[in-house]
């Protein structure tokens, strides 16, 4: 009955919009006939990249053994060791500057490591459709991944509704679910931002916590 959950119920969900949930989760999950959702940041379909991608690929990729980030800080990377804890310290940094702030931030870092990262990490809008078309529910998740907490209402509506938008436009139905960015309630998203999802019809939303 509507409103009833099921005893020891899962759902499967991903979030972001990488090529790879299209290229292996997708047959993997066809395979064993089973149902996921995918929440779509959809400004970084069709070869973008999200900031903290370009911070994670650029460490990665870098060969100069040494980054100097300037404020914020100074990495070795010359082991696998050393770059995890570079890249997780640099993203740390960096989660809650503003949307032009961290694209600005994350662009230094590739160019301190001296590297251009891969543009082929994201979905197309095309295999986002090829995915609803094998039965996955597609959910909206803003347009470039902002924390919703640090925007005014207008700006978190324009997110909000951009992405929802791009993919009824796209998939040619109603969206009904949403996906807050990061999803920690009070840190990532408020009841502000709640308000907005309910406003614009949605369905539900979910959070990480």
């Amino acid at each position: 009955k509507k409103g009833q959950t099921i005893p020891n119920a899962v759902c499967i969900t991903f979030d972001d919009g990488y090529a790879d949930n299209h290229d292996v989760a997708l047959p993997i999950l066809r395979n064993h006939c089973l149902p996921a959702t995918f929440f779509i940041a959809t400004g970084f379909l069709d070869g973008g990249r999200m900031w903290n991608d370009t911070i994670t690929e650029s460490v990665r990729l870098c060969r100069t053994g040494m980054i100097d980030l300037g404020e914020l800080g100074c990495y070795a990377v010359n082991t696998a060791a050393e770059k995890a804890v570079a890249i997780n310290s640099i993203i740390g940094k960096i989660k809650y500057l503003t949307v032009n702030e961290r694209l600005t931030a994350a662009q230094s870092v590739a160019n301190a490591a001296r590297v251009s990262p891969p543009n082929d990490l994201m979905m197309t809008s095309d295999q986002v459709k090829t995915m609803r078309q094998a039965g996955m529910q597609i959910g909206a998740h803003t347009i470039s991944h902002p924390i919703l907490a640090r925007l005014n209402d207008e700006q978190a509506k324009a997110e909000i509704k951009g992405g929802k938008d791009f993919l009824e436009q796209l998939l040619g139905e109603h969206v009904r679910l949403f996906a807050y960015p990061n999803g920690k309630p009070g840190e990532d998203y408020t009841s502000a931002s709640v308000e907005v999802v309910r406003s614009l019809g949605f369905d539900a939303a979910v959070s990480t916590q």
